[in-house]
C-alpha cells in the first residue's frame, strides 16, 4: 500500500487524536484544573482577555523584499552536488532541523511567487534524492549532522564521523513538518518523502507515546535520553501525530507544567530539573511561533505563547529594551547562545549549550521579531521589526539579531533564521503552511 494511501486511511485517526488532544485542553481550561506547579501549586491555565491573532493579508512591498532577501540565503547555500543546504553561511554543514528550514524555506518561496513551480519541483526533488541516501546512526535514523558536500555523517566540528553522534527526536520531528505538507499539498512528491523515511527504524526513537534521543556517552557507547521540554517537545511530537506515530505523552502540555511570574505575567516553564533529567529547558519564541504559522495554535499553545511574548513586551515597557528572545547562532565564540524569557531559575537568562553564563550576548533575535509581528501585529511587535528591518546583507540575507549590550548586529547568517523569516511572511499571506484542504 502506497504512503499516500495509507496517509488517507490514517485520517480518521489521526482526527480522533487531534479531538482527543484539542478535548482536553479545552475541558482543562473550562474546569480550570490545577497544574500542580512547584513555586504556585493553584496555578491554573485561564485565558488571557486581548490575545488577538492577526488575519491573513497580502505582504507589503517592503515585506516582499524582506522575502526575497530571505530566499538570496538559499541561493547562495545551496550545493551543488547534492541540493541541500549549509546550515551557516558558507560552511558545508547542516543538520535536520536546518535542512527543514531549507524545505520550509522552498514551500514558502513558491507560495509568494518568489519561485516557479519549475524550481520548486527541481529543488524539492534534488533535496528529497539526497536525504534517502544519507548513511543513518546504527543504521536506525539520521545522524545529527551530515556534511552538505559528501552526505558523511559529521561531528558537529563537520569532522567525518565514521559512527555518527546519534540522532535527534526533535529535529526529526521538524523536518516531518515539510514531509507532511509534501504529502498532503504536492503529491508528486510523495513518493520521494516515502523513499526517505522508509529505511527509518522508528523503534528506538518511540517508546509509550514518548519521544528519545541518541547520544554517545565517554567511551562511545549509545545512550537515549528522553529528549524534549515545555514548548519544543510538544511542537516535535505533533508532526509525528500527523505520521500515526504514538507521541501522546509527549503531546502533553501539563505533564511537567509549572508557572514562573516574569514582569507580572505567569509563564509556563518545564519543571524537569536539569541536574537529574540531563537537560535545560529554555523558554524562548521559536517552537511557539512555528507552532503558529505550521500548525496553528490549539486552545493551550495560543495561550502559551501569548505569555511568552507579553513577557517580552512587559520588560521593553519596564526598561526600555526592545526583546524578542530566541537560542541563535552569534558571530563569535561560543557561536551558538540560547536568549531565553527563563531557564536555569533565572529570567531573561543566556546560556551556552553547556550552561554556562552566556549574558554579554543576550540578542533581540530577527526570527523571533518579525515571527512575533506576522502573528500579531501590534504596536509593540512594530517597534520590533523596525529594529530587525536593518539587519540583512541584500546579497546575503538576514543577519541573526542585533546584542543589547553593544547594539552591534550579529551577523551570523543561518539558514534557520531565513527559512523562519520566510515562512512568517508567507504565513501572514496565506494563512498556516500545514493544513487541511488549499
Amino acid at each position: 500500500m502506497s504512503f499516500k494511501q495509507n496517509l488517507v486511511r490514517a485520517r480518521s485517526h489521526i482526527i480522533f487524536l487531534t479531538g482527543l488532544v484539542t478535548a482536553f485542553g479545552l475541558v482543562g481550561w473550562l474546569e480550570g484544573i490545577s497544574m500542580g506547579s512547584a513555586n504556585t501549586p493553584e496555578a491554573v491555565i485561564e485565558t488571557s482577555s486581548g490575545i488577538n491573532i492577526a488575519p491573513t493579508r497580502p505582504l507589503t512591498a517592503q515585506e516582499m523584499e524582506w522575502a526575497k532577501t530571505a530566499w538570496k540565503y538559499f541561493q547562495n547555500n545551496t550545493v551543488t552536488e547534492t541540493g541541500l543546504v549549509n546550515s551557516v553561511d558558507k560552511y558545508n554543514a547542516s543538520t535536520l532541523w536546518d535542512t527543514s528550514s531549507y524545505l520550509m524555506a522552498v514551500i514558502a518561496a513558491q507560495r509568494l511567487g518568489i519561485i516557479d513551480q519549475n524550481e520548486f519541483d527541481a529543488r524539492i526533488f534534488r533535496a528529497l534524492d539526497s536525504l534517502a541516501k544519507l548513511p543513518l546512526f546504527e543504521g536506525k535514523l539520521p545522524n545529527k549532522s551530515y556534511n552538505t558536500i559528501s552526505l558523511q555523517m559529521v561531528d558537529y566540528n563537520n569532522q567525518p564521523s565514521e559512527q555518527g553522534i546519534g540522532w535527534s527526536a526533535i529535529d526529526i520531528g521538524r523536518v516531518l513538518v515539510p514531509f507532511n505538507i509534501l504529502a498532503w499539498h504536492y503529491p508528486q512528491h510523495t513518493q520521494s518523502v516515502k523513499q526517505v523515511i522508509t529505511s527509518w527504524d522508528t523503534s528506538p526513537m518511540l517508546v509509550a507515546g514518548t519521544m528519545y534521543g541518541a547520544a554517545l556517552d565517554n567511551k562511545g557507547k549509545t545512550e537515549y535520553p528522553q529528549e524534549g521540554r515545555l514548548g519544543y517537545e510538544e511542537y516535535a511530537a505533533k508532526s509525528f501525530n500527523l505520521m500515526g506515530a504514538d507521541v501522546s505523552t509527549a503531546l502533553r502540555y501539563t505533564d511537567f507544567l509549572k508557572f514562573v511570574e516574569i514582569e507580572g505575567i505567569s509563564v509556563a516553564t518545564d519543571s524537569r530539573d536539569p541536574l537529574q533529567y540531563g537537560a535545560h529547558n529554555y523558554v524562548v519564541s521559536e517552537p511557539y511561533i512555528l507552532d503558529g504559522i505550521e500548525f496553528g495554535w490549539d486552545h493551550l499553545s495560543q495561550e502559551l505563547a501569548w505569555r511568552v511574548y507579553q513577557a517580552q513586551e512587559k520588560r521593553f515597557a519596564s526598561t526600555g529594551i526592545l526583546t524578542a528572545v530566541s537560542e541563535d547562532n552569534i558571530d563569535q565564540a561560543p557561536y551558538f547562545v540560547y536568549n531565553t524569557v527563563f531557564t536555569s531559575g533565572k529570567p531573561w537568562n543566556a546560556i551556552t549549550e553547556k550552561g554556562e553564563d552566556a549574558s554579554q550576548f543576550k540578542t533581540l533575535s530577527t526570527k523571533a521579531a518579525i515571527g512575533w509581528h506576522m502573528l500579531y501585529e501590534t504596536a509593540y511587535t512594530q517597534k520590533l521589526v523596525e529594529k530587525a528591518a536593518i539587519l540583512a546583507d541584500p546579497e546575503r540575507g538576514w543577519y541573526s539579531g542585533v546584542y543589547e549590550v553593544s547594539g552591534q548586529p550579529n551577523k551570523a547568517i543561518t539558514a534557520n533564521t531565513n527559512g523562519i523569516v520566510l515562512e512568517a511572511l508567507a504565513y501572514k499571506q496565506t494563512g498556516q503552511l500545514m493544513k487541511l484542504g488549499k
